[in-house]
């Protein structure tokens, strides 16, 4: 490169979908890099309500129960795809953007560690203390009686649902979105009739009632395995299986971006247990059917936003990194604007018409009630939440994160403290719905103004990468998710 200008040597360094990244127009490239997340995310939020619907046709305690049960049951979803499958995915991706391709395969060992030891921790505490947990939730006689048949079921084999989005992680950590997509989709495919089945019973088949919904979801999950374990397995794979002892190094490597987007998870997965328990102490199991069905439709938009979040995370990333503000800017407002309008459309439809969701899952008047309320209340501010979550993943590329968790500690406070408060002044269900209204309003506009107010830009953020350095090279930790 003897001769070339500085600017042209660096841009010949730089491989075809880097200079896209920089340069290519932000619309298409954000979309052409979050369909197959999305994609992903949605079919197995689709789990969740293909079982609920199912289930739903045994009774309103049925119901009642999957209520109960749904929101912890998303956060494992979420935990292992999103937060940690997220960090998993860039920790791969970028051991082989560096050339280290030794480590690449170290850090699939290491991933399924922790996945194991983080799967086995919640199934031991909901084994354990399940009946005590959804009573605090709200369940009683026979509502908590079905909670607990599926849960039972569920969490005794939570550890696949972990190693099947572990491995998912892996391969999405080399730029393969297909693979994990195929056998995600092909589950819910599969789900579709064996969950009836096993309900319902077949044939020789007993009906197995709600835990035979439960056992679907095992089965399906078990399959996935199977499946990316033979695909990593047969050297198909760029990282492949290898044998090593055990290194800090590499589970920090993972955790050092994991932690922080768990308690983004969290965040959200705290109100929404906490305002189930409050409907349950208040209202009664048929509210709390009503709320948990509303609920679901709040969870699917989550999956929506983390289709753009690895995209965001990559593309703002890089662009920081390369002294881009302005471009790196734009393409968060222009995810956090797709995001809002895909969410907010949502909640409108669903505040105008609740009953065109509630009525897949069930008529009873009580349920139907509440859950019109929540949806009435929430739904005409989902593109708040959704803006605030786009916004946090790309202010997670910027390496600037204080605001967006400042600002969903804020929305647990408003959401759950004044939420109790409201409820136990009014002990209307319809004031605290209010109180979580506020909460993604204020989410969404507390970490909007923080991005555009230039907070990514003060002080001095390290983006380099010295060289020789395993930890170092993860400090732009979202330039490589998903894209190598």
């Amino acid at each position: 490169m003897l001769g070339m200008e500085p600017q042209a040597a660096r841009a010949a360094e730089l491989g075809p979908r880097t200079r896209a990244m920089l340069d290519a127009p932000i619309v298409p490239l954000l979309l052409r890099m979050a369909w197959p997340n999305v994609l992903v995310m949605l079919a197995q939020a689709a789990t969740g309500i293909i079982e609920t619907w199912w289930v739903a046709k045994l009774g309103n305690d049925a119901l009642a129960g999957m209520a109960l049960v749904f929101p912890g049951f998303m956060m494992m979803q979420m935990l292992s795809a999103g937060a940690l499958g997220g960090a998993i995915s860039s920790a791969v991706a970028r051991a082989i953007g560096a050339g280290r391709r030794d480590d690449a395969d170290a850090l699939v060992v290491h991933a399924l560690v922790i996945n194991v030891a983080l799967a086995t921790v919640f199934a031991v505490v909901v084994l354990a203390f399940g009946p005590q947990i959804y009573t605090a939730l709200g369940g009683r006689g026979g509502s908590l009686s079905a909670a607990l048949q599926y849960s039972n079921v569920v969490f005794a084999g939570i550890v696949l649902l972990w190693v099947m989005n572990g491995l998912a992680s892996v391969v999405r950590g080399t730029g393969n979105m297909l693979v994990p997509a195929l056998v995600v989709c092909a589950g819910v495919v599969v789900l579709i009739p064996l969950s009836p089945i096993l309900i319902f019973g077949l044939g020789p088949l007993p009906a197995l009632g709600i835990a035979g919904g439960g056992f679907a979801v095992l089965a399906i999950n078990a399959a996935g395995v199977a499946i990316l374990a033979w695909y990593i397995l047969s050297g198909r794979n760029l990282a492949r299986f290898r044998l090593m002892r055990l290194q800090w190094a590499f589970f920090r490597d993972i955790l050092a971006v994991g932690a922080i987007a768990i308690v983004s998870t969290l965040q959200t997965n705290v109100v929404v247990l906490s305002t189930t328990a409050m409907v349950g102490a208040f209202q009664g199991p048929d509210a709390v059917a009503g709320y948990g069905t509303g609920a679901r439709l709040e969870y699917l938009l989550i999956p929506l936003v983390f289709g753009l979040g690895a995209p965001l995370v990559a593309l703002v990333g890089t662009n920081v990194g390369a002294g881009n503000g302005t471009r790196a800017l734009r393409i968060a407002f222009t995810g956090g604007a797709i995001a809002f309008v895909m969410t907010e459309a949502i909640g409108l439809a669903a505040a105008f018409h609740p009953r065109a969701w509630l009525g897949l899952f069930g008529h009873d008047p009580a349920m139907l009630a509440t859950g019109s309320a929540y949806l009435a209340a929430v739904g005409p501010f989902y593109g708040f939440f959704g803006l605030g979550l786009a916004l946090y993943f790309a202010s997670q590329g910027a390496g600037k994160l204080a605001w967006p968790l400042l600002a969903g500690f804020l929305r647990m406070l408003i959401a759950v403290g004044g939420g109790y408060l409201v409820l136990r002044v009014t002990g209307s269900a319809a004031w605290l719905f209010g109180a979580v209204a506020a909460g993604m309003l204020l989410y969404g506009i507390m970490v909007t103004a923080a991005v555009g107010s230039g907070s990514w830009f003060r002080g001095a953020p390290r983006y380099g990468v010295p060289k020789n350095s395993r930890s170092a090279s993860y400090v732009s930790s979202g330039a490589s998710s998903g894209m190598k």
